[in-house]
Order: C-alpha cells, then sequence, then structure tokens
C-alpha cells in the first residue's frame, strides 16, 4: 500500500484535481454501477416487486451514508488544515475519533432495527404487499451499516493521506465482491431478496475493512491515535466531534436529500400510480447514485486542496481549483442529462422488460428527471466549497434549502398542478431554484466588493 507522492501546497491545481478526480470518480462510480447492477439482478430475477422493497429501504442507507459523510468530510477538513500547519498528532487524533464516534452511532440503532423489522417496514413506508420483502431485505442488510459508515470516513482520509488510488481500491473491491455474490445469491442459490441483501452487506463489510486496516497499519501520516479515556480527554473529543459535525453538517444533508427525494418520492408515487410507480421510480434511484457519486466525486476531490491551501492562506489557488470543480461539474451535468433524455428506454430495459408497466412509466419520466441533473451537481460542487473553507453557515443553508425546504413542497404540489410527470419534475425544481440562490448570493457578495472599492 504506496502512498502517491502528492504535494498539495506547490503542484498545479488542474494536475492535483486530475489526480484526485479520475480515481475518485471511478471507484465511486464502480460502486454505484455495482449497486444498479445488483437492481438489474433483482429486477430480472425478482420482479418489479424486488426493485420496489429495495427502494423502500434505500433510504435508510442514504441516512447511515450521509452520517458518515458528514464525520468523514469535517474531520477531513480539520485535519487537512492541522497537517498544513505541521500538528500531526491532532490531526491523527480527529481521525481516531471520527471512526469510534460512527461506530458508536451506527451500532445502537441497527440493533434497534434487527430487533424489529417489521415496524421498521412500516416506518419507511412499506405497503402490507410489501412489507414481508422489506422485512427480508432489512434483516440480511441492517448488519453492514456500520462497515458503511466505516467506509465512508475511510475514503476521506485515506484521500488526505495521499492514497486516492487505494481509496478508489476500496470502492472497486467492495463493488465486485457485491456483483460476484448477488448474480450468485439470486441466481444460482435462488435466495431472492435474501441473496440481494446478504451480498451487499459482504460487499460493505470488505471495503469498511481495507479501509480500517490501511489507517491501522499502513498510513503514512494518519495513522489511528490512541485515545484517552479520562473525563477531560472525553470532553475533548466531543468538542472535537461536535466541530467536525458541525463543518460536515451539510454531507449529511446532502446525502438526506436523497433520502427524502426517495422516501416522499415512493409516497408520492403510491398515492398516484401505486407499486408499480414505486418499480418505476425504484429504477430511477438506482440511477440516482450515479449522478450524486460525479458530484460528490467532484467535490471531494477539490475538498483537500482547497482545505490545505486555505490553511496556508493560498487564496489563489483556492479560487482556481473551485473554477475547474464548477466547470467539471457542468460539463458532466450535461453529459449524464443528454444520455437520459436521449436514450430513457434503453436505460430501463437494463431492469425491467420495456412491457411492464413499471417500465414504461420510468421510460416516460426518464427525460423529465434528467432536467435536474445539470443543477443537482453544481450544487453539491458549491456546498463541498463551503465545507471545504469552514464556511459552515451557507453551505448548511444550501443544503436545507435543496433538501427539505424546496424539494418536499415541490413533490407535493408540482403533481396537483401539472399531474403525474410534476412527480418527476420535482428535482429539477428544486435543484434550479437552489442554484439561483446560489448566483443571487453570488450578486450580492460582487456588487457589495464593488461597491466598497
Amino acid at each position: 500500500m504506496k502512498r502517491d507522492a502528492i504535494d498539495l501546497g506547490t503542484v498545479g491545481v488542474f494536475k492535483l484535481f486530475r489526480t484526485y478526480f479520475v480515481p475518485t470518480l471511478f471507484g465511486m462510480l464502480s460502486m454505484s454501477a455495482v449497486t444498479a447492477i445488483n437492481g438489474m439482478l433483482a429486477g430480472h430475477g425478482i420482479g418489479s416487486d424486488g426493485i420496489a422493497a429495495i427502494n423502500i429501504c434505500v433510504p435508510l442507507l442514504m441516512l447511515f451514508t450521509g452520517v458518515g459523510l458528514m464525520v468523514g468530510a469535517g474531520a477531513s477538513v480539520v485535519a487537512s488544515i492541522h497537517l498544513s500547519h505541521g500538528k500531526l498528532k491532532a490531526a491523527r487524533l480527529n481521525v481516531t475519533q471520527a471512526v469510534l464516534f460512527v461506530t458508536l452511532v451506527a451500532f445502537i440503532p441497527s440493533v434497534l432495527m434487527m430487533a424489529y423489522p417489521s415496524a421498521t417496514a412500516h416506518l419507511l413506508g412499506a405497503s402490507e404487499h410489501l412489507t414481508p420483502m422489506v422485512r427480508e431485505y432489512l434483516l440480511w442488510f441492517v448488519p453492514s451499516l456500520m462497515f458503511q459508515m466505516w467506509c465512508s470516513v475511510c475514503l476521506f482520509i485515506i484521500r488526505l493521506d495521499g492514497s486516492p488510488k487505494l481509496a478508489m481500491i476500496c470502492n472497486v473491491v467492495a463493488a465486485l465482491v457485491s456483483l460476484i455474490l448477488g448474480w450468485l445469491f439470486i441466481f444460482p442459490f435462488g435466495w431472492g431478496l435474501m441473496g440481494a441483501a446478504f451480498a451487499d452487506s459482504i460487499g460493505l463489510f470488505a471495503g469498511g475493512v481495507i479501509g480500517l486496516v490501511y489507517l491501522f497499519r499502513y498510513a503514512d501520516k494518519l495513522r489511528f491515535y490512541p485515545v484517552k479515556w479520562s473525563v477531560k480527554s472525553l470532553r475533548l473529543s466531543l468538542r472535537n466531534i461536535g466541530y467536525q459535525c458541525r463543518i460536515g453538517s451539510s454531507a449529511l444533508l446532502t446525502e438526506a436529500t436523497l433520502a427524502t427525494l426517495m422516501f416522499v418520492g415512493n409516497q408520492v408515487f403510491m398515492k398516484y400510480l401505486g407499486d408499480n410507480g414505486v418499480g418505476a421510480f425504484g429504477i430511477a434511484c438506482y440511477y440516482l447514485p450515479f449522478v450524486f457519486m460525479v458530484g460528490n466525486a467532484i467535490a471531494q476531490s477539490a475538498q483537500p486542496i482547497i482545505s490545505y491551501n486555505f490553511g496556508l492562506g493560498y487564496r489563489q489557488r483556492v479560487a482556481a481549483t473551485e473554477r475547474i470543480a464548477l466547470l467539471t461539474s457542468v460539463v458532466c451535468g450535461g453529459i449524464i442529462m443528454a444520455a437520459f433524455s436521449l436514450f430513457p428506454k434503453l436505460l430501463v430495459s437494463l431492469f425491467l422488460n420495456p412491457d411492464n408497466v413499471a417500465a414504461r412509466i420510468a421510460t416516460e419520466g426518464f427525460p423529465y428527471l434528467s432536467m435536474a441533473f445539470v443543477f443537482f451537481i453544481l450544487n453539491l460542487t458549491v456546498i463541498g466549497y463551503y465545507q471545504s473553507v469552514e464556511r459552515v453557515r451557507p453551505a448548511t443553508t444550501l443544503a436545507l434549502l435543496r433538501g427539505f425546504v424546496f424539494l418536499i413542497p415541490s413533490f407535493l404540489l408540482l403533481p396537483e398542478v401539472i399531474g403525474t410527470n410534476g412527480i418527476w419534475l420535482a428535482l429539477c425544481l428544486s435543484e434550479s431554484l437552489t442554484t439561483m440562490c446560489i448566483l443571487v448570493e453570488f450578486i450580492l457578495k460582487t456588487a457589495k466588493r464593488q461597491y466598497k472599492i
């Protein structure tokens, strides 16, 4: 596990961004690809009800992943700034505290959900018809949530430690394990949803363990550091974790946006189009992580460069990195939007027979959904920038706007105004309104600066 030689303070920012972005994007997309392929396996091996049952459980995964991203992003920003000031011990302590915290946060609710799977299924919005399938999936998937949170935190730290290619390998290994076992368990073994969940759990276990082993044994700078258990040390640890969570809170809210999108979307599709509507939306929800991962890869690739140079006071390098990230987000969003607008039938047919009712609903809706993607990725990039420079308030505000303030009313009102197509357009309205808020804030800030001059 050799560390890549990366000097965040002197190497050209375009080269640095490319060095981080390519393996980060590949690793994240590989994980999303396997999730999608597992959905295809479930669609062809179990049917649209299988996709619908898994989709009802996905918001749970999103929330746990969001907590991991919140702590990982916060710990990475804090550790970056400590490293730029030469405070290696403080950086290691923050990393150790972050991993211990997510372990505790994952363990308690996982035990409760394992004890009450049917109640959990009802809380997630499962219908009576889908509840047995959701319960079956939960029992085999919930134990992996702790490993997912470990993986989410460790990947931030591994990239900061100078090993973005290893971070990619963590994702790729987890993805391949999940993919191979998913096919084996669903088709030859005939285990159905239990097999799909078990395969995903083993894949997440593999990714989480690789990340922990690296931080225990092979990290160049950011290895785990012994934590003292005195009252004073615990109080300082809680303060550090609180600061990490505050910095990374927008990452949690960003992931919560997807969870909210899926949870509210499931309810609205169920109301207007029944179980087939949920199945159609489930296909879309297998693709949405691709879009999210592209935006996340851009933000996470820019984060160590921006945070490190921000700590050193190199404002021009910070601004140059953000410009590159914003341009990348627009290009990537445009490419994905074109694919969904031009080839919806092909994308849907990978999951279900085109003659299936759910497949027809999804094919008609994909072009409307794709209109959100440029705004979606752009907003993630801007929120990531605010995180990286410790501007917690604007990052949190934007995350709240896109995830709750704009999204929920869009889902509830648009179908009433323009019919079922409004359900697919809800994400576009929410994300475009958020982008408008960003532009207004930028224009006002620029005008204020010029007025002072």
